[in-house]
């Protein structure tokens, strides 16, 4: 084999087990509070999966956690409570994620983009009428 098909099959991979995990913590999210028997099959299988410690099998929890260099108890620790703290606090946090982004980009924006021609403001000077 060569070096390019290696590095495209394990990023290909990585990228597999991401979508897998991504999709495991959609599902825990989504369906905590489910109220119908398919998404609550939905929300059990997840949560099954990354509970069951079996390695036997290519992309199970344990396998993707390896693949992807991460701790499968603190990967289980933050989906558990990602997925217990339901919509409202999932939505809080992309928010807040958005929000923060939204400034450093307005930060950006103002501070690198000053224009060096400018002239600065006039300050207004009050007028008073007798």
């Amino acid at each position: 084999m060569n070096a390019a098909y290696e590095h495209t099959s394990g990023t290909s991979q990585k990228a597999l087990a991401a979508g897998i995990l991504k999709q495991a913590a959609h599902d825990l999210r989504r369906f905590h509070n489910a109220t119908t028997s398919v998404e609550r099959e939905l929300y059990l299988d997840a949560y099954r999966w990354i509970t069951v410690d079996d390695s036997s099998w290519p992309f199970s929890f344990l396998n993707v956690c390896q693949l992807l260099k991460l701790t499968p108890d603190i990967v289980r620790q933050e989906l558990v409570a990602d997925a217990s703290g339901g919509f409202f606090t999932y939505w809080t946090r992309r928010s807040v994620r958005a929000a923060r982004s939204f400034q450093i980009f307005l930060n950006r924006v103002f501070t690198t983009n000053r224009n060096s021609t400018a002239v600065d403001p006039v300050p207004l000077t009050v007028h008073t009428f007798q």
